[in-house]
């Protein structure tokens, strides 16, 4: 028999795991999307697989129900859990500290408009990624606000990853791709955002409940990674 849990259980005891022991003020984790997937095969998947669906999204009036997503909730929950208080302030900190990061207000609500996606959530993972540094280079060779690697950048239709429009906007589509495949799960779509897709599936996750159970199986990093955008996210939710 199948036990069906309460997918907000499910949630408090995901985000619990994902919040433990972990600075949240850590330095950013690389972007590991070259777990296979940034070859050219990887390329042209993910230009098939993004295209024709991301086509439907574009002046659509209902972007939040075709990723299952609420835009407008979650933030209170989150810092609920988290035990924060003040987060306005926490968005204020970020912001001193960052500088003008309102320089890519306009590009971020552009591509939140067209695929999507919570802006909030977009510079979460920008803050966490770059620190809105649009010259920003990895290690591993990710670039730009978003840190693509080439291939990835490549299949998404990016020319130059250091471009913000550019960047943010196939960041976004990516974002949006991995949203829609993890049914609207943004903690398993940062995983995947972060260690790669093909590290999460090879794991059997595919959505909140499994990456509970399996959240150990997981690199440190992108575990690390998870609860960063989620607290910016909610940082940026409300910003004083």
């Amino acid at each position: 028999m199948r036990v069906t849990t309460d997918p907000r259980i499910m949630k408090e005891l995901l985000l619990s795991q994902i919040m433990s022991g972990i600075d949240p003020f850590a330095q950013s984790v690389q972007t590991a999307q070259q777990d296979g997937d940034g070859d050219s095969v990887f390329a042209q998947l993910l230009s098939q697989l993004t295209a024709p669906s991301l086509d439907s999204l574009n002046g659509s009036d209902d972007n939040d129900s075709l990723l299952g997503l609420d835009l407008n909730t979650g933030a209170a929950s989150l810092q609920s859990m988290l035990g924060l208080s003040g987060v306005s302030g926490n968005a204020a900190g970020l912001l001193s500290r960052e500088g003008d990061t309102f320089a890519y207000d306009e590009l971020i609500q552009q591509a939140a408009a067209q695929f999507g996606v919570d802006p909030a959530l977009i510079k979460g993972v920008i803050q966490s990624e770059s620190s809105f540094r649009s010259d920003a280079v990895s290690s591993a060779g990710a670039k730009g606000l978003m840190q693509l690697m080439d291939g990835t950048a490549q299949g998404l239709g990016v020319t130059d990853s250091f471009d913000p429009a550019q960047n943010i906007s196939g960041g976004t589509r990516y974002l949006s791709y991995l949203l829609r495949k993890y049914d609207g799960s943004e903690a398993v779509a940062l995983a995947a955002y972060n260690a790669g897709p093909g590290t999460v599936d090879k794991l059997g996750i595919g959505d909140d409940q499994e990456l509970a159970s399996k959240l150990s199986l997981l690199p440190e990093e992108t575990q690390g990674y998870v609860r960063k955008v989620l607290q910016a996210r909610d940082a940026w939710t409300s910003p004083a």
